[in-house]
C-alpha cells in the first residue's frame, strides 16, 4: 500500500514538474534593459560643448540601440541662461553670465523609430533662428524603447 501511494506520489511530483517546466517556457522573458543613446559614432553632433550658428543649418546624429526594440526618440532644446543643470557628460563647458532671455529658441519635438528596430541612426536637419538669443542652451535627447524604458542625455552647447 505504502509502495503504491509512493508510485502515485512519486509521478505526481514528476508530472507537475514537467507541466511547471512547460509553462514557465512559454512566458515571455521581461524586458529591464534601458536603450542606449552613441554619440561617439561618426559625425555626431551635437556633442557636449559644440557651436551652433544661428541661421545655418545642422544636422543631428545619434545612435539609439536597444536589446529588444526602440520605440521613438525626442529632442528638447531649451536656454540655459540662469546656467541650471541637466548635464549627463562629465566635462562642463564654459558658462556664459547669467542673463535674462529675450527671444529664447525653444524646439520639443518627438520622432517615432521604425518598428521592430534594434538599432537607428537618427538624422534631424535643424536650424536656429537668426533672431534667437545667443548663449547657453541645452540639447536633451531622450530615446525610449517598446518596453517603456528611458535613457537622457543632457548636452550642453553655445548658440552663436
Amino acid at each position: 500500500m505504502q509502495t503504491k501511494f509512493f508510485k502515485q506520489s512519486w509521478l505526481t511530483a514528476v508530472l507537475v514538474a514537467v507541466i511547471a517546466g512547460a509553462c514557465s517556457k512559454n512566458k515571455e522573458e521581461i524586458d529591464t534593459e534601458y536603450p542606449e543613446i552613441d554619440i561617439a559614432i561618426q559625425d555626431a553632433f551635437p556633442i557636449q560643448c559644440s557651436e551652433i550658428t544661428r541661421g545655418v543649418p545642422f544636422t543631428f546624429k545619434a545612435k539609439f540601440t536597444d536589446n529588444k526594440a526602440l520605440g521613438s526618440f525626442s529632442l528638447d532644446i531649451h536656454h540655459n541662461f540662469d546656467q541650471h543643470s541637466h548635464s549627463t557628460e562629465v566635462m562642463t563647458c564654459l558658462a556664459a553670465p547669467v542673463k535674462q532671455p529675450e527671444n529664447a529658441y525653444v524646439f520639443i519635438q518627438s520622432f517615432e523609430i521604425p518598428e521592430n528596430s534594434k538599432e537607428y541612426t537618427a538624422n534631424v536637419n535643424m536650424l536656429f533662428p537668426v533672431d534667437a538669443d545667443p548663449g547657453d542652451y541645452h540639447f536633451m535627447i531622450k530615446v525610449t524603447d517598446k518596453e517603456g524604458w528611458q535613457t537622457i542625455k543632457g548636452l550642453s552647447i553655445k548658440v552663436i
